[in-house]
């Protein structure tokens, strides 16, 4: 009987065009593990492209050193392709023009002689480009977004090799490489590469599989940490994987901006009676205060996470509209007034967004599934039309709620 490798090895052998995939929250895990099957399956002579639709709440620059990062795409383009064929056995062509005209695309055939039927036009889809979706760390595919929302028929009409290391996982692939035991999505592909083909693993794809590794373990301080993630860190720097330069860029080198926003999160924190809902708060000037943007958020939240080992959930609302009034950097303790920046008429008057995390098998998802959010189990985005306070207050009573029950 195969293994899981040998299944997956089988798959990647019979694909010629790949799709690597992971869910709209960005991981860094996933998001280095795609950029290293790209790197490491062009060197097999398979095409591979990789497209994961991005919530804003996700955008992060840190990994904006690994190579090739730039070729991610956030949709599915030029899928398949839509073909008019015309039997010409009893009228050549001479011409062929198209007009568009009320949303109408029309082709004009001109014939030599004779003339065409209608019954000699046939309409039909060339098929998909992909011949093999892998899709990373992704429990569910409604976990993808839009990249499978607005493509539901090409992923069920095309084989999945789905890889991940979540309990959770729905196994929808027709090859499932789960392993519980991993700490990281990157410690399952390097073990596959090495079944499959270890000499093709340069420093580049090693970089990326490492960079997984540290990622998901915090730069090993992480209790979750194995003696096989420290074994193949040691392999992965043997051949070649930039530690210095991961670490560097994933922990020693936050901006000032990030640093100042991290300093006003903390300021603004604030905590239920057991410390199990944790939730901070940022309004447009915080951000222009700290010159930093929504981009930054990402970074901001993975730090506050690993900072706060007991909550079970934490939540960040923030508006890039409505602003705290403040005198210089201080805010006015007499007034708790605000103030909202808003030139859109097109848009609402209040725009407060909310970033949900939750930790201890809690899904992020059904905490808010009220307000109809976007993301994954343990991330969850939506948007509110009301005051920062009042969204605030309206999502924490619900929040809290709902873990009272789950505590009982």
């Amino acid at each position: 009987m195969m293994t899981l490798n040998q299944q997956a090895i089988n798959q990647l052998e019979r694909a010629k065009n790949i799709l690597v995939t992971f869910p709209i929250d960005w991981n860094g895990d996933a998001l280095a593990g795609a950029l290293a099957l790209a790197l490491f399956l062009r060197k097999t002579g398979k095409l591979v492209e990789i497209a994961a639709e991005r919530l804003p709440a996700a955008k992060n620059g840190a990994f904006n050193f690994l190579p090739q990062v730039g070729e991610i795409k956030n949709q599915l383009e030029n899928l398949s392709k839509f073909i008019v064929s015309i039997d010409i056995s009893n009228a050549k062509v001479d011409q062929i023009k198209y007009t568009i005209s009320e949303n109408r695309l029309n082709f004009i055939i001109s014939p030599k002689e004779g003339w065409f039927d209608k019954d000699e036009v046939k309409a039909s889809n060339s098929g998909y480009r992909y011949d093999l979706i892998i899709t990373l760390g992704a429990p569910d595919l409604e976990s993808l977004g839009r990249i499978y929302d607005n493509n539901v028929d090409f992923f069920y009409k095309t084989n999945i090799f789905n890889i991940d290391h979540s309990a959770n996982n729905e196994e929808y692939g027709q090859v499932n490489l789960i392993e519980l035991n991993a700490v990281s999505i990157t410690e399952i592909i390097f073990s596959l590469f090495k079944d499959y083909r270890p000499d093709l693993i340069d420093a580049d794809v090693a970089t990326c599989l490492l960079t997984g590794i540290i990622y998901k373990t915090k730069s090993f301080k992480t209790p979750n940490l194995t003696p096989q993630a420290l074994a193949f860190t040691s392999e992965l720097i043997n051949l070649g994987a930039r530690r210095e330069e991961i670490v560097n860029h994933l922990y020693r080198s936050r901006p000032l901006s990030v640093l100042r926003l991290w300093g006003k999160v903390l300021n603004n924190l604030e905590s239920s009676e057991d410390g199990q809902l944790v939730w901070s708060k940022l309004y447009q000037d915080d951000f222009a205060v700290c010159g930093a943007s929504e981009a930054d958020i990402n970074e901001v939240m993975d730090e506050l996470s690993t900072n706060m080992p007991q909550a079970k959930v934490l939540a960040l609302f923030y508006s890039l509209n409505e602003t705290k009034r403040l005198t210089g950097e201080v805010e006015r303790e007499d007034d708790n007034q605000t103030i909202v920046i808003h030139g859109d008429k097109a848009e609402p008057i209040f725009n407060t967004q909310t970033l949900i995390y939750a930790f201890k098998n809690i899904n992020a998802l059904d905490l808010v599934k009220e307000f109809s959010p976007s993301g994954v189990r343990k991330s969850a985005y939506f948007k509110l039309t009301q005051p920062l306070s009042l969204a605030l207050d309206r999502t924490i009573k619900l929040i809290q709620t709902k873990l009272d029950k789950i505590g009982s």
